[in-house]
């Protein structure tokens, strides 16, 4: 079965770094759109970024682009959130998904897989 397992959360200083990487198997995912989202507390879930995993199409959620990056690595299967000049508004869980591609990549509903989430943490 499809699986994507996340990595890389933890706790970091305002302005700095992390990479998270999203390790996905189970299937074969040409024609699916890879995703970043995130859940911050008492919140709903939002989109962060996506990626075509044909091509090189990518989308942003327009208050991030600039600080946040996202690439993958084929022959590793692997999806990467590069996230720079982290702020604490930034802390959530953030969950990597993955979906057929049909034309929109912004909603939870277009993703069919889910990871387990790794916990960002950014201090003031």
């Amino acid at each position: 079965q499809v699986q994507l397992v996340e990595s890389g959360g933890g706790l970091v200083q305002a302005g700095g770094s992390l990479r998270l990487s999203c390790v996905a198997s189970g299937r074969t995912f040409s024609g699916y759109v890879m995703g970043w989202f995130r859940q911050a507390p008492g919140k709903e879930r939002e989109f962060v970024a996506a990626m075509r995993w044909s091509g090189s199409s990518t989308y942003y959620v327009d208050s991030l682009k600039g600080r946040f990056t996202i690439s993958r690595d084929n022959a590793k299967n692997t999806i990467y959130l590069q996230m720079n000049s982290l702020k604490p508004e930034d802390t959530a869980v953030y969950y990597c998904a993955a979906g057929r591609y049909s034309g929109t990549v912004y909603l939870t509903s277009n993703y069919n897989y889910w990871g387990q989430g790794t916990q960002v943490t950014v201090s003031s």
